[in-house]
C-alpha cells in the first residue's frame, strides 16, 4: 500500500503535465510517555493549529507552483497524536520520486523535540532533506545562544532549523530543499510577518475527523503585550500583536463549512486583547444568524475581559460554548512573582459570573509550584476555589521553566540545575527544584490536586451550578469526564488525551529496547481492557450524578456562595480576599480606587 493511500490526506496541485512531483511531508510530532512510547490516540483531543497554518501556506505554495511550472507539490499531513508515522511507507514514496521532497517537522515544542529527532533520523539516513520549526527552536534561538538545549543535535543530523513564522518564508525553504541545499538555520525571529491577506490556517476534513468533536483551530492574532515570566509566546510570537481581519476569519469559517466543519478553537493566547475582536464577533454573528452556519467556538481570554463592553454578550451570540481563562493562581504574591500583575483576584468572581450569566462553560489554567506554594497552601487554595469561585473546569499545570521563557533563561544563566530530558517539559513533570517542596512532594500534590478538585462532592456541585445557570448538563458532563479521569487512568494531562490510547512496539524512544511482540501485545490489550472497565464505571458514576441533579425540582434555582452576586462589602466574608497578605493588599487597593472614583464623581 502506498503512502498516499495510507494517509489519504494528500494535497495534489492542479493536474498538469508536470515532469516531477515534490513530496512535502508535514509532521506534527507527539511525545513519549513515561515508558517511552509515543502518545497517540484513535481520536485526539486538540487539533494542531501549527499544522493547519503551515498546511495553508504550503497549499498556497503548491497552487502558485513555486518550484516551477514543471513541478507539482504533493502534501502529506500527519498529526502524530492521532496518526501513526509509517516511516518505511513514506520512504518508499520518496524513493519512487528520487527523494525529491522534504520532511518538515512542524510546531515542535520542547517536550516533542526528542521525538522529532527520532522521526528525523531515518529520513536523514536515507538522504532526505528535513527541516524543523516550532517553539523549541524559536524560543532557544531567541533567548539563549545558538547551541543551547540540544540544538547541536539538529546540526549533527543535518536537520535545518527554522525559527519564526512561515508566512512569506516557506517558498525559499522549498526551493532550497528541491535543490538539496537546505541552510542549517533559517532565523526570522527579528522579522515576524503580518497576518493580513496571508494564507489562512486550514486542514482537510480527513485530518480533522481524527480529533474529537470534528473541531478545528485557527489563530486570529499572534503576540502578547504582557510579560509573564513563565511564558514562551511573548518571546516567540513577540510582544507586538498582529491580527487577521474579519474577512480572513470569514474565509476560514466558509472554507471549513464547505467540508461540514463548524466548531473552532481560536488559539490566540488572549483573544480579548485582539483589537479586531468586535469586528470578528460581528462577522461570526452574521454567519450564524443570517447564513445559518452553526458555529461553535472556544477562545482564550484574560481575567479582565468582562470589563470590555459587550465582549461576553457578543461572544455568546458568535457561538461561544466554552472559554479558557488564564487564571493561573488565586494568590496575588504568586502572580506578582511571575509578572502576572494584570490578574486581579478582586475581579475573578465578577468575571466568572459574567460568563455564567451567558451559560458558557468556564475553564481555567491553574499553575502549581510558585515560590510561595506548599502542599498545605495548594490544598487551601483549591478549597477556596471550590467554595467561592463559580468556575467549572480547572486545568492544573506545574510551573515549568520552558526553554524560550524568561524563567528558563534566568536559571540557565545562573547555572541552576534543570532536568536534562526535554521530553518531560510537558507541564506535568517536575523539571527543577522547588524552594519549599521536595520533588516527591511537588509531584504528589500535583496528582492530589486533580482528585481534590474533581471529587465526587464537587463534581455534583459543578453539575448543580450548571443546571442553575443554564449550561446544558450533557455538554458539561463530556468535559468533566475528560478532566476527572485522564490523569488517574492515562497518566497524561487531559490536554494530551483522546479516545482509545494506541501503541505500537516500533514507536518506542530511540535508545530504549524494543519489546518482543509476544510480551507487548498481550500486556497492551490487557491494560486497555482494564482501563476501559474503569472508564465505563466513571461514565456511570457521572450519569448517576447528572440524574440526581435532573430529578431535583429546584435544580434550575440552585445557588451557593460562589453563585451569589458580587457586592462591595464581601471583602471580609470571602477567604479568597482575606487569606493571604497579597489578597489583603489587593482589597485595600481596590477600596482606595473606589473611594477616589467616588470622590471625583461626587
Amino acid at each position: 500500500m502506498s503512502a498516499k493511500s495510507e494517509y489519504r490526506d494528500i494535497y495534489l496541485a492542479d493536474p498538469k503535465q508536470a515532469k516531477r512531483r515534490f513530496q512535502l511531508i508535514l509532521i506534527k510530532p507527539s511525545h513519549y510517555d513515561d515508558d517511552g512510547y509515543v502518545i497517540r490516540w484513535w481520536r485526539a483531543m486538540i487539533p494542531s493549529n501549527s499544522l493547519a497554518a503551515v498546511y495553508g501556506i504550503a497549499a498556497d505554495c503548491a497552487e502558485r507552483r513555486v518550484l516551477g511550472e514543471d513541478v507539482d507539490i504533493d502534501i502529506t499531513i500527519i498529526d502524530e497524536t492521532n496518526t501513526r508515522v509509517k516511516t518505511k511507507s513514506l520512504l518508499k514514496t520518496l524513493r519512487q520520486n528520487d527523494n525529491f521532497g522534504m520532511v518538515a517537522l512542524v510546531g515542535v515544542q520542547s517536550n516533542q523535540y526528542p521525538r522529532a529527532l527520532d522521526i528525523a533520523r531515518p529520513f536523514r539516513d536515507a538522504g532526505v532533506p528535513v527541516a524543523m520549526g516550532g517553539f523549541h527552536i524559536s524560543g532557544c534561538l531567541a533567548m539563549l545562544d545558538g547551541k543551547a538545549i540540544e540544538l547541536d543535535a539538529c546540526r549533527e543530523l543535518g536537520v535545518a532549523m527554522f525559527a519564526g513564522e512561515a508566512e512569506g518564508r516557506l517558498d525559499q525553504v522549498l526551493i532550497d530543499a528541491a535543490a538539496n541545499k537546505l541552510q542549517p538555520v533559517y532565523n526570522f525571529m527579528n522579522d515576524l510577518p503580518g497576518l493580513n491577506e496571508t494564507p489562512v490556517p486550514i486542514l482537510p476534513k480527513v485530518n480533522v475527523k481524527r480529533t474529537l468533536g470534528l473541531s478545528t483551530s485557527f489563530d486570529a492574532g499572534r503576540g502578547c503585550p504582557y510579560q509573564c515570566s513563565f511564558c514562551t509566546i511573548i518571546n516567540v510570537q513577540g510582544r507586538k500583536s498582529r491580527f487577521r481581519s474579519a474577512d480572513d476569519i470569514e474565509e476560514i469559517v466558509r472554507l471549513n463549512w464547505e467540508q461540514g466543519i463548524s466548531k473552532f478553537f481560536i488559539t490566540d493566547d488572549n483573544f480579548a486583547r485582539n483589537r479586531h475582536w468586535e469586528a470578528i464577533f460581528d462577522r461570526l454573528i452574521l454567519l450564524r444568524e443570517r447564513d445559518g452556519i452553526p458555529i461553535g467556538l472556544m477562545i482564550q481570554v484574560d481575567t479582565l475581559c468582562h470589563k470590555i463592553e459587550n465582549f461576553i454578550e457578543k461572544a455568546k451570540r458568535a457561538g461561544m460554548t466554552r472559554v479558557f481563562i488564564g487564571l493561573e493562581n488565586v494568590n496575588p504574591d504568586n502572580l506578582a512573582s511571575a509578572k502576572k500583575r494584570q490578574n486581579k483576584i478582586t475581579e475573578y468572581r465578577k468575571m466568572l459570573l459574567a460568563w455564567k450569566d451567558q451559560g458558557i462553560i468556564t475553564m481555567a489554567g491553574y499553575i502549581l509550584g510558585f515560590p510561595a506554594d506548599t502542599p498545605e497552601s495548594i490544598r487551601r487554595d483549591i478549597e477556596i476555589i471550590q467554595e467561592e469561585l463559580p468556575l467549572d473546569i480547572i486545568e492544573f499545570f506545574l510551573l515549568t521553566p520552558l526553554p524560550g521563557s524568561e524563567d528558563h533563561q534566568k536559571l540557565w544563566n545562573q547555572g541552576i540545575a534543570m532536568e536534562p530530558d526535554l521530553n518531560i517539559y510537558d507541564l506535568e513533570h517536575v523539571c527543577t527544584a522547588h524552594e519549599k517542596m521536595s520533588n516527591e512532594e511537588f509531584k504528589a500534590i500535583y496528582e492530589e490536586a486533580w482528585s481534590l478538585y474533581y471529587s465526587k462532592e464537587h463534581t455534583l456541585t459543578l453539575l448543580r451550578r450548571a443546571a442553575g445557570s443554564g449550561v446544558p448538563l450533557f455538554r458539561l458532563l463530556k468535559v468533566l469526564f475528560t478532566f476527572k479521569t485522564t490523569v488517574p487512568l492515562e497518566r497524561v494531562h487531559p490536554l494530551q488525551s483522546g479516545v482509545l490510547r494506541l501503541k505500537h512496539p516500533d514507536e518506542r524512544r530511540h535508545g530504549l529496547p524494543r519489546e518482543h511482540p509476544v510480551v507487548f501485545w498481550p500486556r497492551y490489550v490487557g491494560e486497555t481492557v482494564v482501563k476501559h472497565g474503569r472508564i465505563l464505571r466513571a461514565i456511570i458514576d457521572l450519569l448517576l450524578l447528572a440524574r440526581t441533579v435532573k430529578r431535583d425540582p429546584n435544580s434550575a434555582h440552585y445557588t451557593d456562595k460562589a453563585m451569589t452576586a458580587v457586592t462591595d462589602d464581601e471583602d471580609s466574608s470571602f477567604d479568597l480576599l482575606t487569606q493571604t497578605r497579597g489578597a489583603q493588599q489587593a482589597v485595600a487597593h481596590t477600596k482606595k480606587v473606589r473611594e477616589l472614583v467616588s470622590a471625583v464623581n461626587g
